[in-house]
């Protein structure tokens, strides 16, 4: 890492990725992300040893501390899986708690100071590491394209594959044989605009909020080239600014990680248009 940077390469610093080879653009799936990988891959780790100690210390006893936070957890999700699945929860309940979990993890790493792990890396002899992988949008659209996957995967579970493709081809217009292209053409952009969608969501919000943790991270910098007074003001600011950041991004993180989980289950449920309705109202809400 340069000793020295301008406000501009600092930036473009942070933003690089420990990857394959350069990234020509933010849209570049030609490049292996190894940091996003990695610590996608250590969050997945983390929360399957949190909830298996949850589930060993678990007792029909006194519940300590981790078993009522697991327990509570598992309760919430679950609920809001029988609010839209009105049937058989034993596949889409699970998924839907590691997806929760999972985004969770992964979102909050955008609340540790930006710059600890590139400089951890640096005495490792990397140059660039960007630790949050849900900023990158190589995360955010595979686990958008599994939710996709298990769509299709549930859609031919629940209605068997030739009912389907029947579907594709005769839904929502009707089964003319003149409105089938127009079928399957809706249902195709339908899909897609799910998958670019869900995707796109958490990635936009949390490339957006870690890039002004690398602006508000620059204060500290200008501090230096200012006046006693000035670096004072520039250092007082800098924390200010920093703290309530912190404190608002920790509820775009919580909502973030809930909308996540509340989509995929509205995604990959056949029937569920009226429960599409009630998230997307609840989700306008917020925007």
């Amino acid at each position: 890492m340069a000793e020295y940077l301008t406000a501009t390469e600092y930036i473009q610093h942070h933003m690089a990725h420990l990857a394959s080879m350069k990234q020509s653009s933010v849209v570049d799936f030609s490049v292996v992300n190894f940091d996003t990988i990695f610590f996608s891959v250590l969050m997945m780790a983390v929360m399957f040893f949190l909830l298996r100690a949850g589930a060993k210390k678990a007792t029909s006893g006194v519940p300590g501390k981790m078993q009522c936070a697991v327990e509570m957890l598992v309760e919430m999700v679950n609920n809001q899986a029988k609010n839209i699945v009105h049937g058989d929860r034993t596949f889409v309940a699970p998924l839907a708690l590691t997806v929760f979990c999972w985004v969770a993890l992964m979102n909050s790493i955008d609340l540790i100071p930006v710059d600890l792990f590139p400089v951890i890396a640096s005495w490792f002899g990397l140059s660039h590491l960007r630790p949050l992988p849900t900023a990158d949008l190589n995360g955010p659209l595979g686990m958008s394209l599994g939710v996709l996957l298990l769509l299709f995967y549930y859609g031919v579970k629940v209605k068997g594959f030739s009912g389907f493709i029947a579907e594709l081809f005769t839904a929502p217009f009707g089964k003319h044989p003149a409105l089938w292209a127009f079928n399957f053409l809706l249902n195709l952009i339908e899909y897609l605009a799910k998958f670019v969608s869900l995707g796109m969501r958490l990635f936009g919000n949390m490339y957006a909020g870690e890039l002004l943790f690398f602006l508000l991270a620059l204060l500290g910098g200008f501090a230096l080239e200012l006046s006693p007074v000035g670096a004072v003001s520039a250092g007082i600011g800098q924390v200010f600014a920093g703290l309530v950041w912190w404190l608002f991004h920790v509820l775009i993180v919580l909502l973030q990680y809930f909308i996540f989980m509340m989509l995929t289950l509205v995604y990959i449920v056949p029937g569920s248009q009226q429960s599409l309705k009630n998230i997307f109202s609840f989700y306008s809400l917020f925007l």
